[in-house]
């Protein structure tokens, strides 16, 4: 039997660390403003654990993206599918990711696909070009984290 999964990915400003990821990956930043408000009004939460971003409440401390084409719960805004959660911890990032993602070009090439992650905040970092074998960036997302562009 399958699994459901998301990928967790500490940040230092979630919500940001979400707007970037979902426009790199044309993925939807999940609103979680309904779930919320339910439990706020429920007494199961208070305001300390609620921020504002772009206009949705969230938790504090975290966000998420989804596929925009996956199910998701209408009452949670949480997503039933491939799915990235955001979440701010204490210590900064002080050693190269054990696990990356790879972004695929389009028909738009490798090249428009790295000027259009730049222009979202990415910074090139070292390209590879391997032949048959491949033609690729290693780049780093606005908090350093490392992931591959590839053509």
């Amino acid at each position: 039997m399958a699994l459901h999964w998301k990928l967790v990915i500490d940040t230092s400003d979630a919500p940001t660390l979400a707007d970037f990821w979902a426009a790199v990956l044309g993925y939807e930043v999940e609103d979680q403003s309904t779930l919320i408000d339910q439990l706020l009004a429920a007494g199961q939460i208070d305001e300390s654990v609620v921020a504002e971003h772009r206009g949705h409440r969230t938790f504090r401390g975290f966000a998420a993206i989804r596929h925009p084409d996956d199910p998701f719960d209408r009452n949670t805004g949480i997503g039933q599918g491939r799915r990235l959660l955001f979440q701010d911890v204490p210590e900064a990032k002080t050693v190269k990711n054990r696990l990356h993602i790879d972004v695929h070009a389009g028909t738009d090439g490798l090249d428009a696909l790295v000027e259009r992650l730049e222009s979202l905040g990415a910074a090139r970092v070292r390209e590879f070009d391997k032949g048959p074998a491949g033609h690729w960036w290693a780049m780093r997302d606005p908090e350093d984290n490392e992931f591959c562009a590839a053509g």
